[in-house]
């Protein structure tokens, strides 16, 4: 699963996308994993209140399942206009 990282994400993560090999159920394990990854991660993901996240680019939500997903996208709100 590739997972991507968009805005202020991106720049704390250090890099735009990462390629995982494991199966996470939710996005929210998902989040739990890359949290354990480095302190740079759980920076990134301190106030989820501030990010979003689209499963194979639609919106989704944290408790969200990732079966057969093959991308999930983290970036913060967008306003339009």
């Amino acid at each position: 699963m590739d997972v991507l990282y968009f805005a202020w994400v991106r720049e704390r993560v250090g890099h735009p996308k990462d390629r995982i090999d494991t199966n996470p159920a939710t996005v929210m394990d998902l989040v739990n994993d890359l949290r354990a990854r480095e302190p740079r991660y759980e920076a990134a993901f301190s106030d989820l209140g501030a990010l979003r996240v689209a499963i194979d680019q639609e919106l989704a939500d944290f408790d969200a399942s990732l079966a057969g997903a093959r991308e999930v996208a983290f970036f913060p709100p967008m306003t339009g206009g």
